[in-house]
């Protein structure tokens, strides 16, 4: 087994779908917390999830995965219960897993507007010296527009038009941007981000996890982000719909 947390993250991930019991060892079990609602905690929690998956269904092709400090944060197409793309983010202590949450959508069945996918793209972390400053950039763009709504402040995030969407719903550019929140707003469907919760990043990848509303129902936000030369060159995510609590598998939070 690697002892380097991001091949340790990508082997966990991958024994889902082959049922490698080795690569579950990076699991501290007396101290694995869990964020995923739809989990009981524990290592318990999990491998019960893991019994009730239909013999060879599970599928788990890890395109991304970047760390930060202690947090190794991945970016997966999974088959898990249906297609589905995922955001999973891990923090480690003394060399173990000790914490785990995540962020999934099902998997759209057609390209967005550009012909681009939910998972597609670059995938590898360039410009390591600038991660510190890519994380202050992008926290101020979540501040200034996700959650404040200056829009007035908007491009100057963005190197005119050159931008990459991997949103299901939205084209390329500022103004695919644009159209697709007047189009929302026309058919009243509202996207309101209220807390930050963690910015994390590797070079010029950041990633953010948020929490707000969506269509009227609590949910979490989790943003991927490319970074090139201070401006915001591209972005993907996931938007969940946090449960109510009485369906809760733990009691931990989302976040």
């Amino acid at each position: 087994m690697s002892t380097d947390p991001k091949a340790q993250v990508v082997a966990l991930l991958k024994s889902i779908e082959t049922g490698e019991q080795a690569a579950v060892a990076v699991v501290n079990p007396a101290r694995y917390t869990q964020h995923n609602l739809a989990v009981g905690d524990g290592l318990a929690g999990f491998g019960a999830v893991l019994q009730a998956l239909p013999k060879g269904s599970a599928k788990v092709n890890t395109v991304r995965v970047f760390q930060d400090g202690d947090f190794v944060f991945a970016h997966t197409d999974y088959n898990f219960f249906g297609p589905k793309i995922g955001f999973d983010i891990f923090r480690f202590e003394n060399g173990k897993i000790v914490e785990h949450w995540d962020n999934l959508q099902e998997t759209p069945a057609k390209a967005n507007p550009s012909g681009r996918t939910m998972i597609d793209g670059p995938t590898l972390a360039t410009d390591l010296d600038q991660t510190a400053a890519n994380k202050k950039r992008v926290a101020a763009f979540v501040d200034d527009i996700l959650v404040n709504g200056r829009m007035d402040r908007l491009a100057g995030y963005y190197d005119g038009d050159h931008y990459h969407q991997h949103n299901p719903q939205i084209a390329d550019g500022l103004s695919g941007l644009g159209a697709a929140l007047q189009a929302m707003a026309k058919a009243g469907v509202t996207m309101k981000y209220h807390k930050v919760h963690k910015v994390l990043g590797e070079g010029n990848f950041v990633l953010v996890a948020s929490e707000g509303e969506f269509a009227g129902k609590p949910s979490a936000f989790y943003d991927l982000f490319r970074v090139e030369n201070g401006k915001i060159a591209e972005h993907w995510d996931t938007i969940e719909t946090i449960p109510p609590r009485s369906e809760w598998q733990n009691d931990n939070g989302k976040f």
